[in-house]
């Protein structure tokens, strides 16, 4: 074994090359916030999905935070933290109450798990 430069890893001679050591690597799922270890990760993934479509719908509507306040009945504060995706204080229902005041239709499907895939929450946004 030889030493690499300060804060590389160290090197190894296999044969007449030298190698690095390769990282163990463990496969994540579809869903980074449950590979990060959130505990409420699917409902923090529902509510990004659905604050990603209020946001583009804001957009397309060109609203200031103000405006949205008022149409929406949430505190400036609270368009702004949905602006940016911090969501831990905002519930799922209060997220679709405001794409149907927005306008939007949002539709939810409950049916049963297909085959041994396991049950799940999806948003199509």
């Amino acid at each position: 074994m030889t030493e690499g430069k300060k804060g590389r890893r160290p090197l190894f001679w296999e044969g007449s090359a030298m190698t690095m050591p390769r990282k163990h690597r463990t496969r994540g799922i579809d869903n980074v916030l449950v590979d990060l270890g959130f505990d409420d990760a699917e409902e923090l993934s529902v509510k990004a999905m659905l604050a990603m479509k209020l946001n583009a719908v804001l957009e397309a509507k060109g609203l200031t935070q103000a405006r949205a306040s008022k149409i929406l009945g949430l505190p400036q504060p609270k368009i702004s933290a949905i602006r940016n995706y911090k969501l831990r204080g905002i519930s799922l229902e209060r997220l679709m109450q405001a794409l149907t005041l927005l306008g939007q239709h949002v539709r939810i499907v409950v049916s049963p798990s297909k085959g041994r895939s396991m049950a799940r929450i999806d948003v199509a946004a």
